[in-house]
């Protein structure tokens, strides 16, 4: 025989279902040492053990256990043993195996149905809750995207409104630096105008002490003028010259004791054809104070009245108007004073 039908013969060897010739055969190219013949006659062995465990128990017939006794009889082993071929190996077939290699007892708790069902269903069960737990994590997975998609959209709209408030506060911050540019400039203007009427005030002050050493006697208004320029409680309200007149200056002095006004103007164009200058209070409307001729050669005129309402007055100027005035300013503006 061939060591594929050798091998293939293995099996029935297990089993015990091979006849005298192929199992003497097989016996000895297992004596021979063939190693996969070996192993294999371990598996089949191990398996034809479990293979009673399959079967369906049924209750056997009554006459075996006499036909069983009967065959243990003595005499009727001689007889049979002596009817055997003399060439039958002292043990039964794979006998001799199983001291070379014991097989495998195996547990006998359960049958192999029930073993195989359970495990079936044991595989079910852990199939399922990996199904379950797959499935729970997928929904888990789900929800936590959709709350950091919903994070990311309400983060995005808080950017895009933190974005339009700081553009909205750098527009203002720029116009905010305008103002302070232009009112930085006004304040130069302002500076510059305080300084050139310190300026006409001193002239105005040396004018006024020539005069009073030239031997003027009692008190003139232009000495009133002098003392009310030493005093620091009395109100100054400086007028300066419009496009009619860009180099005449006035100035206002106001005595709250006495309200009286003086207003010293100087530089300002003759009054041709009987025209005359007039002082106006504006508060709600133009109210006139007075008026002033200034002639040919004139630089200066001082032009002293009683004005009860001056604290009510917001604005003062100086227009040209025709002879002998009019109740509200018709003519063009040559002195105004900031509001």
């Amino acid at each position: 025989m061939t060591h594929e039908e050798l091998e293939d013969a293995v099996p029935l060897y297990a089993a015990g279902a091979l006849d005298r010739t192929e199992r003497q055969a097989l016996e000895a190219h297992l004596l021979s040492g063939c190693p996969s013949c070996h192993h294999a006659l371990k598996e089949y062995q191990s398996l034809a053990a479990l293979l009673p465990f399959g079967l369906v128990q049924s209750q056997p017939p009554r006459s075996l256990k006499a036909r069983i006794m009967a065959a243990r009889n003595p005499v009727t082993s001689a007889v049979q043993d002596g009817q055997k071929d003399p060439l039958k190996p002292s043990l039964e077939p794979g006998e001799w195996m199983n001291h070379l290699f014991p097989p495998i007892t195996p547990a006998r708790s359960f049958s192999l149905p029930w073993a195989i069902g359970f495990a079936t269903v044991a595989l079910v069960a852990v199939a399922a809750y990996v199904g379950w737990t797959f499935t729970s994590r997928l929904s888990d997975d789900a929800a936590r995207m959709q709350q950091l998609e919903a994070t990311l959209q309400e983060q995005t709209t808080k950017l895009v409104s933190l974005q339009r408030v700081i553009s909205e506060r750098e527009r203002s911050l720029m116009e905010l630096q305008g103002d302070a540019s232009r009112r930085a400039h006004d304040i130069a203007e302002l500076k510059e105008q305080l300084f050139q009427r310190e300026t006409e005030l001193e002239s105005l002050e040396r004018q006024l002490a020539s005069r009073s050493a030239g031997g003027q006697r009692g008190r003139t208004p232009q000495d009133e003028l002098a003392a009310l320029l030493r005093q620091p409680s009395i109100r100054v309200v400086s007028l300066s010259g419009s496009e009619m007149a860009k180099s005449a200056s006035g100035i206002l002095l106001y005595d709250a004791s006495t309200q009286k006004v003086w207003m010293y103007a100087v530089n300002l164009p003759e009054c041709l054809n009987g025209t005359i200058y007039q002082l106006w209070a504006i508060d709600q409307k133009p109210k006139s104070i007075g008026t002033f001729h200034m002639d040919s050669g004139e630089t200066a005129h001082l032009l002293v009245k009683r004005l009860p309402d001056f604290e009510r007055a917001k604005k003062f100027a100086v227009s040209l108007e025709p002879p002998g005035g009019r109740p509200e300013p018709t003519g063009a503006v040559y002195l105004v004073s900031q509001s």
